[in-house]
């Protein structure tokens, strides 16, 4: 019987029922970390309101990247951890960050695999 369940879990994982993996393409995105309650609502921006995008991140507020052409990237919880956790030291800081996107209904998805602080 263990071995059943063995051999099962290993034709799970590589079906890719693990989660292991995102599907979608590798990218490095240079941008902005802000929260998109206030930047989607009223365009709130900059160092001026890092407090308050602190603030609404950590109650859950989604954080998102957004790049020098204005494409907004909400980080994916591929790893189901919350996403908002790589990004909290960066709010209203530029970020590089690589992962792979993934597009859906409009909306850029981005499975984090690296942040640092961008130039």
């Amino acid at each position: 019987m263990k071995i059943r369940f063995a051999v099962l879990a290993v034709a799970l994982a590589a079906a890719g029922f693990g989660h292991d993996e995102h599907e979608g393409k590798p990218v490095t995105v240079t941008g902005t970390v802000v929260d998109t309650g206030c930047y989607m609502s009223h365009d709130s921006k900059s160092e001026k309101h890092t407090d308050c995008a602190a603030m609404c991140a950590k109650n859950g507020v989604p954080l998102a990247i957004v790049d020098s052409a204005g494409k907004l990237y909400l980080p994916v919880a591929a790893d189901h951890k919350n996403p908002n956790t790589k990004l909290l030291p960066f709010i209203e800081k530029k970020v590089k960050v690589t992962g792979t996107v993934a597009d859906k209904g409009g909306i850029h998805g981005i499975a984090i695999k690296t942040v640092e602080a961008a130039q």
